[in-house]
């Protein structure tokens, strides 16, 4: 009934898997990837007709988790998977970024790639299964694609690169690198890092790729025992047309393409691509389509020409050249941080709040239940652009650009330790035309220490293209938004003067070697320390103080057995606390106990109430006190917020009190001190003398009892001093029988009970079990 196909090898120690030929046989392809206990299917389906009117390649990538992969139900009311995660919706960029540029140019088949995670085991991660599963899928399917790929995932510890990490190790790492390309070149290069050099990050690269190039062996061979059957595609031909728009406007184009003025060039080209659409539907019956693509080609073609040739930009600058920077902080009045940074026509506000434990993000995978302490989001209006749009909910694109940059970001917080606070940065970009990630990065390092957050060192980012004809290329700083949209890369390094925080590659031609990524490296890092020259010169280092309309928070450490007094019966204790003092309290299992609060005063008020609550009682302390109940003999005090103790009446003065009312009254403030404490009960007083009994008793000034120091020595009080002074009790007489004792009893004791001879002299006796 099947027909399986299975391939493996040991892959660092550990065995990857390759299966087709049982799932999804209706799919155009399927593989079934596995490696430990984490199994992935990888599907592909192929539209057999090209689309058309279109004039790009319609690809589709999803990578879905499945709850049931780890034995778990969805948390939350909704019981099912519902839209993608943001690490889902990460995870199918980082599989569609590879593939994407393997496809031939004027394919226009619509193809989609699904890779959900059927079983996971917590040790292997599932998304670079996914990508190799992805690989291999296409490869089998008969589409033209100019794979196969692989990637690896890359950590750093003690000197040492990782080859695909566990999650434990990854916790340890300085460095976790994603990379992915074909048997000859990089393709994809997606990771975060702890400041490491240029040289370290450029050999993890070159680490991963040494270590993947097995896997496309491997799927090479696996495709051939699957005996793939190519399938005819129809390629889209676009000739006529452009030939038809070169001799049109080429003259035209080259002069528009020299404008430095970005408004003005961008004017006359659109006016240019009118005139071409125009004019070819008019003499030639050519689409629209057809006429847009053959521009699109022949500006690419002319703006690559020019960089070469002449060796400058579009706007004029020289290939390592950044763009003019303004940097502005403190600009929003009752923010806890802001920060403008322009770098040419790109312009990002970013926004810091600060906010307490319960502001952080919960995120429940596969993986478990987890919070994000920071969070950055990023927003791209239509405004930024000069277009009109609708307003949706944050695409794929949003999420990409803000997780690149709080990865650039993480690698310098303080700690939960120093700085418990919980971080959100919004970025909205107010322009847009090139890097407007790492725009963001720039802005929310300004923001960060504009808020006064204690970073190790400021962040910057730059975006750096490429442009390769033939056997030579040139590597472009700061690039802008045509020279990312005509180029042949989008490198993207984050990071401090002291190394690299973040790094994002993505390629569109076949790949990129060893000394592109080189050269891309170093030249990012000049550019970086001058746009730190630039920031610094706004603000150096954090402030030393919160922005005033942050709130502060007080950390403390209790006795965890200390936490059921806190919180009370039901949370009432620490809902009063909350409501007194009008902050907001966060209590961990270990015992660390967060008050938010907006002022001093207000947190000053939940700290006092917290520590009378946890402060142990101790014998010979004084405490202030409030009388809350009167008793004949004395009174209850209530101290150190929820501690009771009593107050006898012989505790009250160093002279006999008669009555406790004479001296006490319900609600009154006392200051006393602890005489002892037993358990849960504790004895006060309100003595000078710390309860030493100095004074005469009453009775004994009346002289109904002569005074201690007056009574006779023992040895001159004779027989008077004897306990027993009935003579015939002196001595013990001779113990009597058990007749003698039965006479003894009282007759009332001998009527109720239900008397017998003894027999030989005993009296049977009843037993009670």
């Amino acid at each position: 009934m099947f027909k399986i196909c299975t391939k493996s090898i040991d892959w660092a120690g550990k065995v990857l898997k390759l299966e087709t030929g049982k799932i999804a046989r209706q799919s155009t392809a399927a593989v079934e990837v596995s490696m430990g206990d984490t199994v992935v299917l990888c599907t592909v389906v192929v539209d057999k007709e090209p689309k058309d009117g279109i004039d790009f390649f319609p690809l589709t990538v999803n990578y879905q988790e499945r709850f049931y992969a780890a034995g778990k139900i969805p948390g939350g009311f909704n019981k099912r998977e519902s839209k993608p995660s943001e690490h889902e919706v990460l995870t199918s960029r980082v599989i569609d970024r590879p593939i994407r540029p393997l496809f031939p140019d004027g394919f226009t088949n619509e193809v989609q790639v699904i890779c959900t995670v059927l079983s996971y085991d917590k040790d292997h991660n599932a998304d670079i299964l996914a990508m190799i599963g992805a690989s291999a899928a296409l490869t089998i399917s008969g589409v033209p694609f100019l794979g196969p790929i692989a990637g690896a995932r890359v950590g750093y510890k003690n000197g040492q690169y990782m080859l695909n990490p566990s999650p434990v190790d990854l916790e340890e790492s300085q460095l976790e690198l994603l990379v992915a390309g074909t048997i000859d070149s990089i393709l994809m290069v997606e990771s975060s890092a702890k400041e490491l050099s240029e040289d370290l990050m450029l050999e993890a690269v070159m680490f991963g790729h040494q270590h993947f190039v097995p896997v496309i062996e491997m799927i090479k061979e696996f495709a051939k025992e699957v005996h793939v059957e190519g399938h005819a595609f129809q390629l889209f031909d676009n000739t006529e047309a452009t030939e038809l728009v070169e001799k049109l406007v080429k003259e035209e184009l080259g002069h528009a393409i020299t404008d430095t003025n970005k408004a003005k060039r961008q004017e006359k080209i659109k006016s240019l691509r009118t005139k071409a659409v125009e004019q070819l539907a008019a003499e030639h019956s050519i689409s629209e389509v057809s006429s847009k693509k053959a521009f699109h080609d022949l500006e690419k073609k002319m703006v690559r020409h020019h960089v070469v040739s002449k060796g400058k930009r579009l706007d004029g600058r020289e290939a390592s050249e950044i763009r003019d920077i303004t940097s502005e902080v403190a600009i929003l009045p009752k923010v806890h941080g802001s920060a403008l940074f322009t770098r040419g026509n790109t312009q990002a506000l970013c926004v810091l709040t600060l906010g307490s434990v319960d502001d952080e993000q919960m995120v429940d995978n596969i993986k478990g239940l987890s919070s994000d302490r920071f969070m950055l989001h990023y927003n791209f209006p239509p405004y930024s652009v000069g277009e009109i749009g609708i307003l949706r909910a944050p695409g794929r694109r949003e999420i990409g650009h803000g997780k690149l940059a709080l990865r650039a970001i993480s690698g310098v917080l303080p700690t939960k330790e120093v700085f418990p606070y919980t971080i959100r940065v919004v970025s909205e970009i107010t322009e847009s035309y090139g890097s407007s990630s790492m725009a963001t990065v720039c802005g929310t390092s300004l923001a960060l220490m504009d808020g006064g957050v204690p970073i190790s060192a400021p962040v910057a980012g730059i975006a750096m293209g490429l442009i390769k004809e033939g056997e030579k290329f040139y590597i472009l700083s700061d690039i802008t938004g045509s020279e990312d949209h005509l180029g042949d890369m989008d490198f993207k390094v984050a990071g401090t003067s002291a190394g690299v925080t973040a790094l994002q590659m993505d390629i569109k031609i076949t790949g990129v070697d060893r000394d592109m990524i080189k050269q891309a490296l170093y030249q990012a890092k000049d550019g970086r320390i001058h746009i730190l020259s630039k920031m610094c010169a706004v603000l150096e280092s954090p402030r030393q103080e919160l922005n005033p309309n942050a709130p502060r928070l007080i950390t403390i450490k209790i006795n965890k057995e200390q936490i059921r007094d806190v919180i009370g019966a039901g949370g009432k204790v620490i809902r009063d606390i909350c409501e007194k003092s009008n902050t907001k309290i966060n209590i961990d299992d270990d015992g660390t106990v967060n008050i938010a609060c907006i002022t001093e005063e207000e947190g000053a008020i939940a700290l006092s109430m917290i520590q009378n609550i946890t402060t142990v009682p101790k014998a010979g302390e004084f405490y202030e006190g409030i009388v809350i109940k009167l008793m004949e003999f004395g009174a209850i005090v209530k101290f150190l917020g929820s501690q009771e103790g009593f107050l006898h009446i012989s505790e009250l003065s160093s002279e006999r009190v008669e009555t406790i009312s004479d001296v006490l009254t319900e609600g009154q403030a006392v200051k006393v001190q602890i005489l002892s404490v037993e358990g849960n009960r504790i004895k006060l007083t309100l003595r000078e003398d710390g309860g030493k009994r100095n004074y005469i008793p009453q009775k004994h000034k009346e002289g109904r009892f002569e005074r201690r120091g007056d009574r006779a020595d023992r040895s001159d009080r004779g027989d008077s001093g004897n306990r027993f002074r009935n003579s015939k009790y002196k001595e013990r007489g001779p113990r009597m029988d058990d007749n003698q004792r039965s006479d003894s009893r009282s007759d009332s004791r001998r009527e109720n009970r239900d008397e017998k001879e003894p027999r030989d002299g005993f009296r049977k006796k009843k037993r009670f079990f």
